[in-house]
């Protein structure tokens, strides 16, 4: 039976209570306590010089008594009118200050009072609702009530079918799915199924997809909630919530609870400046809930995070989030599956193309390939098509990696040619360093927001491991549009900025985290990676060994970054003609394709007694 109607009766029964007692408040807040006494003494009163002042209105004369000891204070006094003619010519021969009050309109009275109740039940009624989905009324009255979206089983439109690219996540799942739809099969083996099952991976991989879609497959009640939407001002809300969103899943049981960013809610509990009390109530509250689960209810609980690494240990124990299910990146084939997933109501030129946007999307995950479809339909849109074919998928891809083109950014001559000159540093290193990566398009039109031209070099194939040589050939690419306008113009300019940036970061990564140091040797300095110790605070790496070895680190960072800026300049400085033939050919057709480049390279190869092809030695 469903309790909802009853509490909402007895919130009514308690505002009704309310706006009594706040009726009799107001009435003996009008009750002043006054020395009342009968008309006839108030005559004898006035007699006697005692009266000093007095109000009439329509049914009541108040005033003021004349202290009786000396320095004593006024007396208050109110007596009922009486019809008396010689009252007025009294009061006046006494000398008694007399005024008079108009009779008030009762419906102005009535205005008045029901006026702040009403306010006030208007501010109770508007505040921010509980947001629960299920028609009850928000406000202070429904503070500490769950915020979770409730779909119910028929609004539940995502399946297994509009989910790729993720099969080792779905596979993992399917066993909770045929737990909701038979539980029956599990608990005569004496099985249970995990109470909590938590989705790792980067962001926009499709984990709350997959979440939807597996109570779209088992046809159940879905809560969704945020983790961040557990705690708000008031003290205690979060636990309170925690415990409303339980108590609402057991009553439509069997369902599933999703908690979108979990890290937000259950990151590591702590005792330094980075606590906070409120959250860690809500935490508490919510390993309560867990335990006090019954694996008989049909209740899973489902949750989703980026930050694995930054949860609280006893979140992630055993009988608690006990399984973890990792939503990665696609593969070439996951991509490719994606598109197909997306592209169902596109109409294309070539289902072929989507082939070719899955080789180029090496590192995407399910959110940008729907956003680089979308913008594919957008140009097609725009250019009047009714088809989407390669060209708009192409740029739609240069337009998500690198940003609109910018063709109203006007640039000078100059620096037109610098960014050539720049631009082909970077194609000629990557092509003629084993970086791992091909060069796909160069061009020296501005995108984005700061990108005055770009390199756009993808992987050969997916990759999950990276060699020393092959990082080391990464930075020195990063740093080879600097090194050719160093060799061509003898300074550098701003240009650099973010390759420099890169390249350092790659460079602290191999020195501090993947222990690549030869004097350092393999030792770790990530602090950032240490799981579940990391309590969400910015490391202090300076704090956590000596200054000397900081000092060793930096030094090492730099010598990596110097040995590599010394590799790429003698590479360009011995294939200059070759960067300033490619740099003249890309300043006079803006863009070059990377068989355009491969060409060029190989038509200085056979004209060159030494060739510039890929160096040797990679030391």
């Amino acid at each position: 039976m469903n309790p909802k109607p009853s509490v909402e009766r007895g919130r009514w029964w308690q505002l009704l209570l309310f706006m009594v007692l706040l009726a009799l408040g107001y009435q003996l807040l009008d009750r002043v306590e006054h020395a009342s006494f009968s008309y006839s003494e108030f005559r004898e009163a006035l007699t006697a010089g005692k009266v000093r002042e007095v109000t009439v209105s329509a049914d009541r004369i108040s005033g003021t008594m004349a202290p009786e000891p000396p320095g004593g204070e006024p007396k208050p006094f109110v007596v009922i009118r009486v019809e008396d003619p010689e009252l007025m010519r009294e009061l006046v021969a006494h000398g008694v200050k007399v005024t008079g009050t108009v009779p008030g309109n009762p419906w102005v009275q009535l205005g008045l009072f029901v006026l702040p109740l009403g306010l006030v039940f208007l501010v109770m009624r508007l505040s921010p609702s509980a947001g629960t989905g299920t028609g009850t009324p928000g406000g202070y009255l429904s503070v500490g009530r769950s915020k979770a979206k409730v779909y119910v089983e028929k609004s539940i439109p995502v399946r297994f079918s509009d989910v790729a690219g993720v099969d080792e996540a779905k596979s993992e799942l399917q066993e909770v799915i045929d737990f909701l739809r038979s539980p029956d099969r599990f608990s005569r083996m004496g099985g249970k199924v995990p109470k909590g099952i938590l989705l790792v991976g980067p962001p926009g991989t499709g984990k709350t997809l997959l979440a939807r879609a597996v109570a779209g497959e088992a046809d159940v009640p879905f809560f969704s909630m945020s983790g961040s939407e557990f705690v708000e001002m008031f003290v205690g809300v979060g636990a309170a919530r925690v415990r409303d969103l339980f108590a609402q899943a057991r009553q439509k049981a069997p369902c599933i609870i999703f908690i979108d960013e979990l890290d937000a809610l259950g990151k590591v509990r702590g005792t330094g400046p980075n606590s906070h009390e409120e959250r860690e109530q809500t935490l508490n509250q919510l390993l309560v809930e867990l335990d006090g689960f019954d694996p008989r209810g049909g209740v899973i609980l489902m949750a989703a995070t980026n930050r694995a690494e930054i949860l609280d240990p006893a979140l992630l124990r055993a009988g608690r989030f006990d399984r973890h299910v990792l939503v990665d990146r696609p593969d070439r084939a996951g991509r490719l599956a994606i598109l197909k997933v997306h592209a169902r109501k596109v109409p294309l030129e070539d289902e072929k193309d989507l082939e070719f946007v899955a080789a180029m999307t090496v590192g995407a995950v399910g959110a940008d390939l729907a956003n680089i479809l979308n913008e594919a339909v957008l140009l097609a849109v725009r250019r009047q098509k009714q088809t989407v074919g390669r060209a708009e998928l192409e740029e739609s891809v240069e337009r998500v990696v690198a940003g609109p083109e910018k063709r109203n950014r006007v640039l000078s001559h100059a620096e037109r040619e610098r960014v050539a000159h720049h631009e082909m540093g970077h194609a000629l290193a990557s092509t003629l360093l084993a970086s791992g990566q091909s060069v796909k398009k160069i061009s020296i039109i501005p995108r984005g927001i700061g990108a005055l031209g770009y390199t756009l070099q993808l992987p050969t194939e997916d990759r999950y491991l990276m060699t020393r040589g092959e990082l080391e050939a990464r930075i020195a690419v990063l740093l080879g549009g600097r090194v050719a306008e160093e060799l061509v113009y003898g300074e550098v300019s701003t240009g650099a900025q973010d390759d420099l940036l890169k390249a350092t970061d790659i460079a602290r990564s191999m020195v501090k985290g993947y222990g690549m140091s030869d004097s350092l040797g393999p030792v770790t300095f990530d602090l950032e990676r240490r799981s579940p110790l990391y309590d969400g605070s910015v490391p202090g790496s300076r704090g956590d060994y000596s200054e000397e070895l900081a000092r060793r680190i930096d030094q090492e960072i730099r010598g990596l970054l110097d040995s590599q800026h010394a590799r790429v300049t003698r590479v360009l400085s011995e294939n200059i003609d070759l960067l300033r033939e490619g740099a003249a050919r890309l300043l006079a057709r803006e863009v070059m394709s990377g068989e355009e480049l491969a060409a060029l390279v190989a038509s200085a190869e056979g004209t060159q007694d030494k060739p510039p092809g890929p160096e040797k030695d990679a030391a």
